[in-house]
């Protein structure tokens, strides 16, 4: 039987962990997808002043060869190693800790009066919440189960 999505991502973490330090980078992120038919298992990785082409090379060297000799992944699959991009989503604690401060696009389940989407200073967040604060100053509060992503916003 095959792996879960999530049981193959937490295989991978540890070794995609090691292969961000030996390249000094961080471990941004991890998914395996299915798209158009096809598997990919992608490894995002960030550094304070960005990530070049040099940097996913190196990552990209160093777990080919753990994939290669671990073989985890029963099925086909491409793999991939990027940088999360600009307007990154946020999804574990140490994202939301890197851009505390910062501007963020709340997208939500279900419209509070009136509207799906909110953009403001991201100023505070836990387990359960995740608070910002608008344009006119007041804070909004939202339920961490009500959103349905959070992104980094960047006005262009």
């Amino acid at each position: 039987m095959a792996m879960s999505k999530q049981a193959i991502v937490a295989l991978i973490r540890p070794w995609a962990l090691s292969a961000c330090e030996t390249a000094g980078v961080i471990l941004w992120d991890i998914e395996y997808v299915r798209e158009g038919g096809e598997n990919y298992l992608r490894v995002f990785i960030d550094k304070e002043d960005g990530i070049g082409i040099e940097d996913c090379e190196k990552v990209s060297h160093i777990m080919n060869d753990i994939l290669d000799t671990e073989d985890p992944i029963e099925e086909s699959y491409s793999f991939q190693v990027s940088s999360p991009g600009i307007e990154r989503e946020l999804r574990l604690p140490h994202h939301f800790e890197r851009f505390l401060g910062e501007a963020v696009r709340v997208r939500l389940y279900k419209a509070l009066d009136g509207n799906k989407e909110y953009i403001g200073i991201l100023s505070a967040f836990d387990d359960d919440n995740l608070t910002l604060t608008l344009d006119d100053e007041t804070n909004v509060t939202f339920e961490r189960t009500a959103i349905s992503k959070v992104k980094v916003y960047f006005e262009f």
